[in-house]
């Protein structure tokens, strides 16, 4: 590898942990200017830092079966985003080639613990019937916030030059791990999404077509006005799943003639989309429902009906 001056950038491909941080900042397009600008290198010289880059990211995968079954995945994000940070820092100090190539390795390992990070946790985070969809938005974020950021810190480079697009770059991921603490990355298979089916079937007087709707579902619980603070925001919290599975609306009514009588009301579009939201729960709502259904202190279970608009 020919000898030079300074090194090339380092991405962030990878590194942007729970949401894609920082606008992702794509080595392929800043390394060109650090291996020509900065380090003097050549076609091959470049290949070669390429290709140390390539050689951490194996290392890595080596490296992460054996890390990722003692250390959290939101641990193991904020670790490689950190170490990206620093490699991209030190692109901006390195004086040859030799040690650019190192700093690459290190690159390439922090870049493939990220990216797994990600992939892993979009994976688990998704239940079946929804993970194609979840990772096609997931891909196209990553894409898209790959494609804005070499935008970014391509204009960065070309006003302030390549070593201060590195220094912001490097700043910027080490900013973003505090969104780590905010939007944390699951950990490994926490939770059981395979479809439970412990619903039970609606009762009808005759089968509604599957074209009928809205649907109004309605769940009303009797509750203890003691607890209703801990229940209220533990059913709330519970919204989301609803709205996972197809409601497009969500509301919790209070009996002001009656304290301690709540009435759960969501909407969706038609039968059919009723259906499938049976279909649809997993064990983990399972468990959270049975955690709701525990504050409940009525005779039998909560009184779950459902309604039709008229044709």
């Amino acid at each position: 590898m020919p000898p030079a001056p300074a090194r090339r950038p380092v991405s962030p491909v990878g590194a942007g942990t729970d949401a894609t941080r920082v606008a992702s900042y794509n080595p392929r397009v800043s390394l060109p200017l650090v291996g020509r600008r900065i380090l003097g290198l050549e076609a091959a010289g470049y290949g070669t830092l390429l290709g140390c880059m390539g050689a951490g990211a194996v290392l890595g995968t080596l490296l992460l079966k054996r890390l990722r079954r003692t250390v959290p995945a939101n641990r193991l994000s904020v670790w490689a985003t950190l170490l990206f940070a620093l490699a991209t820092l030190a692109l901006t100090l390195v004086p040859n080639a030799w040690i650019a190539g190192a700093v690459m390795v290190l690159a390439g390992l922090a870049w493939i613990g990220m990216l797994t990070s990600l992939n892993v946790a979009t994976q688990t985070a998704s239940p079946g019937w929804v993970k194609a969809r979840a990772l096609a938005v997931y891909l196209l974020v990553f894409r898209g916030t790959m494609t804005g950021g070499s935008v970014l810190w391509g204009t960065i480079a070309s006003w302030s030059g390549v070593p201060a697009a590195l220094v912001v770059a490097s700043a910027g991921l080490v900013a973003s791990v505090l969104l780590a603490r905010v939007w944390r990355l699951p950990k490994d298979a926490t939770a059981d999404l395979a479809p439970s089916d412990h619903w039970a079937e609606p009762v009808v007087a005759g089968p509604p077509g599957d074209d009928r709707g809205p649907v109004l579902i309605e769940i009303e619980y009797r509750v203890d006005p003691a607890r209703m603070a801990e229940f209220t925001a533990a059913l709330r919290r519970f919204s989301a799943t609803r709205q996972r599975d197809g409601a497009i609306r969500w509301d919790l009514w209070e009996d002001v003639a009656e304290p301690g009588r709540l009435v759960e009301a969501f909407v969706v579009e038609s039968w059919v989309e009723h259906q499938r939201q049976h279909a649809r729960v997993t064990h983990a709502d399972q468990l959270d429902q049975q955690m709701l259904n525990a504050f409940h202190i009525g005779e039998g279970p909560p009184w779950v009906r459902h309604l039709l608009r008229p044709l």
